[in-house]
């Protein structure tokens, strides 16, 4: 198992470009069960979760081919999709169980090939996270469901003469911690192929959500309203193939931007989809932190430089569904506020527990104080480096840019997490003058 040795104190400079969106990339993968035509999709990046849906994708008759990029100024490779055996319909544990976001199968699979049989998603480290609203919005377009040996088996309505079709009506999708990103890429998925028109209420407005509602639409479906909570379907009865650039990683862009802040670094990100990161610029600003975007021709693929004062101002966030501060980003604030003058509050509204990476900052002299979904963060003039356990994908994250930051050597252990969502970081960051070193538990830890 890989961990991650980390001399702190390099102050990051330099240029990056980022990453296509895990989060987008993996819907419009699954959309690629919708059509007997080819897919491609450009500016993919080489990922533990792709390479795991693209597992799945084989098994359910999909050819998946994949092209890595070049060179570190690519922003991801090419994968080339096409579904040739429409009846393999079973989402095995096996797969499944490494990645949560293969319940995005289950609407493609289910309106193209009218059944599917998806094995349950499990437990998760920031909190439970059902598919409730999934299976809601499934079964508002008729569809017939029941959860059988930890598996969700759905069926479209069969009728006689006719193939199996999913019917258009209006759906409802919110829940307790807002709308479902996920939930929604499904149904509006689904709805592409059903009969009539679909209306989604209390959608998701996240730009993963319009970078599918593009693809779809370049496929032959009529989809309007995405990036909005109404989203308005009419059905279709077959789709095409289609040749679609994924967006950029808002996610991955907001990581370095806390770390060019936590290091008093000077980055430039190119490739930066400065257009859906509003929030997260605008409490890094109210931090003292100086964001500056060349926006050019399109707001989601701008110049971005990032340049920090050497004293942080503390900040109050509390994560939204977008366009408000979003979870993923959490974590990586709430480490580069551990280094600001004075009290910072961060409120989780999405995933209340998802604050496992608190007690590893403590052990690096952060001075947090948690009280349910709150966390208060006394700012500290340094932190010190310490072995550390990542627990998810962006507590890991939060643990990295902070051993950037600390004084002496940090060891952040199980970065498998990491490479579900970022490319290589420890050479990106590299490129950036960190000095970070990825080494095997079996190997002696770099003096």
């Amino acid at each position: 198992m890989d961990q991650f040795v980390i001399q702190g104190g390099a102050r990051l400079s330099g240029r990056l470009s980022i990453k296509g969106s895990k989060n987008a990339t993996l819907p419009l993968m699954a959309a690629a069960l919708l059509t007997d035509d080819p897919v491609t999709l450009r500016d993919v990046p080489n990922l533990a979760d792709i390479t795991n849906l693209r597992r799945l994708l084989v098994e359910l008759g999909c050819e998946a081919d994949y092209e890595p990029a070049q060179s570190w100024h690519e922003a991801g490779g090419v994968l080339r999709l096409h579904t040739t055996d429409p009846t393999p319909s079973h989402a095995r544990y096996d797969i499944v169980r490494t990645m949560r976001a293969s319940i995005c199968a289950l609407g493609p699979m289910l309106a193209k090939r009218g059944q599917a049989r998806v094995s349950m998603p499990g437990g998760c480290a920031i909190g439970e996270r059902p598919v409730d609203l999934h299976l809601r919005g499934l079964r508002a377009l008729g569809a017939e469901i029941e959860v059988n040996e930890g598996d969700i088996v759905a069926s479209a309505p069969r009728r006689t003469g006719r193939p199996a079709r999913l019917r258009g009506a209006r759906v409802f999708l919110g829940g307790p911690f807002g709308s479902t990103v996920l939930g929604t890429a499904n149904v509006m998925s689904a709805a592409t192929l059903a009969e009539g028109r679909t209306v989604i209420e209390s959608a998701a407005c996240e730009p993963e959500i319009v970078d599918l509602a593009d693809l779809l639409n370049a496929m032959g479906a009529r989809v309007s309203g995405a990036g909005s909570p109404r989203i308005v379907v009419d059905g279709v009865t077959a789709l095409r193939g289609a040749d679609h650039r994924v967006i950029p990683d808002r996610i991955e862009a907001g990581t370095y931007m806390c770390a060019a802040a936590l290091t008093n670094g000077d980055v430039t990100l190119e490739n930066c989809p400065f257009d859906a990161m509003i929030a997260v610029a605008d409490r890094l600003e109210h931090a003292g932190v100086l964001v500056t975007a060349d926006e050019g021709d399109d707001p989601m693929r701008c110049r971005v430089r990032v340049t920090a004062s050497r004293v942080l101002r503390p900040l109050e966030i509390t994560t939204q569904p977008h366009p408000g501060f979003p979870t993923d980003l959490q974590a990586q604030f709430l480490a580069m506020l551990c280094l600001a003058d004075g009290n910072s509050v961060v409120t989780e509204r999405i995933y209340p527990e998802r604050f496992l990476h608190v007690a590893e900052l403590s052990r690096m002299g952060a001075k947090l104080f948690r009280q349910g979904p709150t966390v208060v963060v006394s700012g500290v003039r340094s932190l010190v480096g310490a072995p550390v356990m990542a627990s998810d994908l962006r507590a890991s994250a939060c643990l990295v840019i902070a051993g950037m930051a600390a004084e002496g050597s940090t060891t952040v252990h199980r970065v498998y997490h990491l490479d579900r969502g970022y490319e290589r970081m420890e050479e990106r960051m590299r490129l950036l003058g960190a000095d970070i070193q990825r080494v095997s538990d079996r190997e002696p830890v770099p003096a």
